[in-house]
Order: structure tokens, then sequence, then C-alpha cells
């Protein structure tokens, strides 16, 4: 792993203040979309060996959080700490598409709750036990709110909203797992995350998306022709893990009490890009939309480079892959200049200079960035901004504007070509059998 980056928490607790004191505007739900949801991303600093916490020393809990969080960075102990992120593992179950990807703890905002940050509260009591509420934990701000979407964009599910919360015990909190909900949780260092050595690819199987009424035949045509979707990843290495080990209805155990069938199991082999998602010995794997949320937050730390890290979704089939970088390479470039030229809300929460706009109603026509939940992606920001016309001003956002339409293009044409190129064979093929006949 890389050497840790020289005074990570002196730039979290600059990356936090500007959290706090510049909030990200809320961004209303679009007309054919009414749910919400929440996540926290939960924050602590680990202490070193040669820098133990003096046990007997109380930070005052009445003071402003700007306050609270100079008292708390000012330790000597948080000062040569290790600054983490908590990640959750979700339970394994079947049927959902969202089982044994790693996520932040959080949920879908309830009737009863207030707001969407108690909606992010609530959800991390009733999945890992931690109370946010407590005088131990400073509620920093909000990250990006975006609207998370399925079928390439097609269809809005919910607005997602990021909350960032820090907890100041300098010893790990016990947790208390929800065994229908997680598998397992994880502290991961920052400068995990933010290490190059630990980007990676994650392999999806994007068949059942493509062929969603053809069944087993038409999902084994498709993923032979296009192979696997890869996405950006990251390999997370924690420092500290809890498991579940209670079991629940419907949940996959890490055992199977029966073995599959030959069929069942050449069904897996044939469309499954996936080790078991139960299995505790697969690499715990960050991409997709969280990652969306965390690339943005990990801009604001040095060395500035989690956007430039992040690499576009693509697939393996060398063609396929080939055409996809032909049609998007222009994109891809102008998408890139305006994340670095800027300057974004997103990753602009430390310069003193830029302030979220007031809260404005937008009215677009534009066709959202094809993003989903399932990992397509990290989401769409809906929020006003005085930067872009779109309203996307996050930085992977920026990236994958346009990206889908482009794509879509480019599988049509692979499609077209890989038609073309089994025609041509095909006719070859008949012509030199009807020679041999005659």
């Amino acid at each position: 792993m890389d050497p840790p980056p020289m005074g990570l928490s002196h730039h979290l607790h600059d990356v936090l203040s500007s959290l706090h004191r510049r909030p990200f505007p809320h961004v209303p739900n679009p007309p054919t979309c009414k749910k919400r949801a929440s996540v926290a991303l939960i924050l602590r600093v680990r202490p070193t060996y040669e820098h133990w916490p003096n046990l007997n020393e109380t930070l005052d809990t009445s003071l402003p959080v700007e306050e609270r969080l100079i008292e708390f960075f000012a330790q000597s102990w948080v000062q040569h700490g290790e600054p983490e992120v908590l990640f959750i593992k979700r339970a394994s179950r079947v049927g959902d598409r969202w089982t044994g990807h790693v996520a932040l703890p959080g949920g879908k905002r309830d009737p009863e709750d207030e707001d969407d940050k108690a909606a992010a509260v609530r959800e991390a009591w009733e999945e890992i036990g931690l109370d946010l509420t407590t005088d131990d934990c400073i509620s920093v701000g909000n990250l990006p709110e975006r609207v998370v979407t399925a079928s390439w964009g097609a269809l809005p599910l919910m607005v997602l909203s990021p909350f960032v919360f820090l907890t100041t015990r300098s010893d790990s909190p016990m947790l208390k797992l929800q065994p229908t909900e997680v598998a397992s949780t994880h502290w991961i260092p920052l400068r995990a995350l933010l290490s190059p050595s630990l980007r990676t690819v994650e392999y999806v199987d994007m068949s059942q998306r493509f062929a969603r009424q053809g069944g087993f035949l038409s999902r084994l045509v498709i993923r032979s022709l296009m192979g696997w979707m890869q996405f950006s990843a990251v390999r997370l290495v924690p420092s500290e893990s809890q498991q579940c080990c209670t079991s629940a209805p419907g949940l996959i155990s890490d055992h199977q009490a029966h073995k599959p069938s030959l069929v069942q199991r050449f069904k897996s082999w044939c469309l499954s890009n996936q080790a078991d998602s139960g299995d505790r010995n697969r690499p715990l794997l960050l991409w997709g939309l969280t990652l969306g949320i965390l690339a943005d937050f990990l801009d604001m730390l040095p060395p500035h480079t989690a956007v430039q890290l992040w690499k576009y979704p693509t697939f393996t089939a060398p063609d396929l892959n080939l055409i996809c970088g032909i049609f998007t390479y222009h994109l891809r470039k102008r998408n890139m200049l305006q994340v670095k030229t800027g300057p974004r809300p997103s990753d602009t929460a430390s310069d003193s200079e830029t302030i979220a706009p007031p809260i404005t109603t937008i009215k677009s026509t534009h066709e959202p960035n094809e993003v989903g939940i399932g990992g397509l992606g990290v989401g769409t920001y809906y929020g006003p901004t005085d930067r872009t016309s779109d309203g996307t001003s996050y930085a992977v956002g920026i990236l994958l504007r346009g990206y889908y339409q482009r794509l879509r293009v480019a599988i049509w044409v692979f499609l077209a070509w890989r038609m073309a190129i089994g025609s041509a064979a095909a006719i070859t093929a008949w012509r030199i059998l009807r020679r041999r006949l005659q």
C-alpha cells in the first residue's frame, strides 16, 4: 500500500469544516418519482500506537460544530491518527439486486422521518445499531444529492441524499448488525481509498438488463457477444471488520445446506460474473453508486486525484470496447476538460470563493445521464447550479454527461458489425460447402 498522505487529518478537518459552512442545495423529486433515500458517510480517526489518546480528556459538546471540529482535530492523537470510513456489506438474499454489495448505511425515507437527514440517522441505527445523535458524534453536512435511475436512465427510482457524520470517540463504537440487511461492516482507511494501487475494475453481467424477456438462451447469446461490462472499482483493505453471524429466513448462508443441481451450476457458470456474494473470501470492492459518492468526497482531499482515477464503464469484448472508445472519445475528452478546468460545486467545497447558489426551479428537457443504482454510473444531480445547463454539477456526473447515450449508439453499431461479420462468414461457408458438394 502506498505511504499515507502527510497531514491527512489536517486536510480532512478543512474539508469537513467547508462542508458544514456550505451545504449542498436540496434536490426536489422529478415529477415521476416520489421516493427519497439517504445514506450516512460515517468517519472516525483511529489512534496509532505511538500517539495514544488521553482517556481523561473530554470535549465540550455544547460548542458550535465548527468549534467542535477545531477542538477535536487539535488533539495530538487525532493529528497523527488514521481517518477511516465505515462501509457495510449488504446481506445476501435471493432475488435482491443489491445482494452482497458494499455500500454506506442507509435506506428509503419513511413518512415518519422529519427530513432526509433523519432518514439517514434512523437507517444507521436500524442497520448497524449506531446512534448518530449522541454527543460524541458530529453531524457535519451533506454531499451532492442525486436522482438514481434504472433502465439506463429511463426510470427515476429515487433521490439519494448523502450525509456526513464524524464520531469523536477514540475507541471502536459497538455495532449491532441487522442480519436481514447487513452481512458485515468494515472500517476502511482514507489513505487506502486514495491509493492508486488499490484501483481495479468490477465485472458485471449485463445480459439480464438487455434480455429481460428472452430467458436463459437469449442471455447466453448476449453474454457471448458483449462479454461483461466493467466498472471502475476500489479494492477495500479493512483495518477492522465485524461479521453478522445470526442467520435469518431468506438469507443465503456462506455454506448452503444443499448443493445446486448440475443445470443450476451450468447456468451460473455461463451467466454469472461474480463469485457467490456470500463468500467471505471474495475481495471487497467499492464501485457503482457508492464509489460515485465517495469519489466526490475523496477528490477534496490530497492528492486530489480520486476523479482522475475513476474510469469510464466499458465492455470486455475487444471489438465492442474499441467501438465504444471511438464513439465516446471526444465526449470523454470534453467532459474531463470541464472537470479539470471547473470550478464546480462538488470539488470546490474547500474553495472559500464558491458558495452554493440559492434554490431555484429549473425546467429541463434534457435526458438524464444513464446511470443506475445497480452500478450503471452514480446518479444524476438535478439541483440548481450556475455552472451547467443540465443541472449536473458534481465531478463524476460531469464525466458521465452524455456518455450512456453514446454507449447506446455504440452497442447498436457493434451489433450491426457482428451481424455483418456473421452474415459474411455464413455466406462464405455456404459457398465453400456448395463447391465441395458439386
